[in-house]
């Protein structure tokens, strides 16, 4: 049986790409997913981009009894959202929050993660390669 992942991916992250490709790269995520689902054919992935906070939210409640793990990049929201966090906690699959720049490093209001405090873990800093690697986990985890 195939696993089936959510890739949850919030505000400005439809810019991937574009957006700061000192920070971000110069891929997008369409090219990425692409990749991913080559190279991991037994995974059923569903790809959701929003910008909208209360659409995350609806994504991980409709995650519930539709997939069976989540990578989520709340962007910007994983350092404010006490209602993402919560929609996290609300939920009983495995949720693995993903950055793809190194939060640590960066403004020091970034360094904590609200979200991440409620996920199975946080993969942070090894640009789009860190969706892959939360997939290895997951895949790991299913086992």
């Amino acid at each position: 049986m195939n696993i089936r992942i959510l890739i949850l991916n919030g505000p400005n992250l439809n810019l991937l790409g574009t957006r700061e490709p000192q920070v971000y790269g110069n891929t997008t995520f369409e090219v990425f997913l692409f990749t991913l689902k080559t190279t991991y054919p037994n995974v059923d992935f569903t790809y959701v981009q929003t910008n909208v906070e209360g659409e995350l939210i609806n994504a991980l409640h409709n995650a519930i009894n539709s997939v069976d793990a989540v990578l989520i990049n709340p962007g910007g929201y994983s350092h404010t959202s006490v209602s993402i966090a919560d929609a996290i906690s609300a939920i009983s699959i495995p949720v693995l929050e993903i950055h793809i720049s190194n939060i640590h490093a960066r403004e020091d209001y970034r360094h904590n993660t609200v979200t991440g405090s409620k996920c199975i873990g946080v993969i942070s800093g090894l640009g789009l390669k860190g969706y892959a690697l939360g997939v290895e986990y997951l895949l790991n985890l299913e086992s």
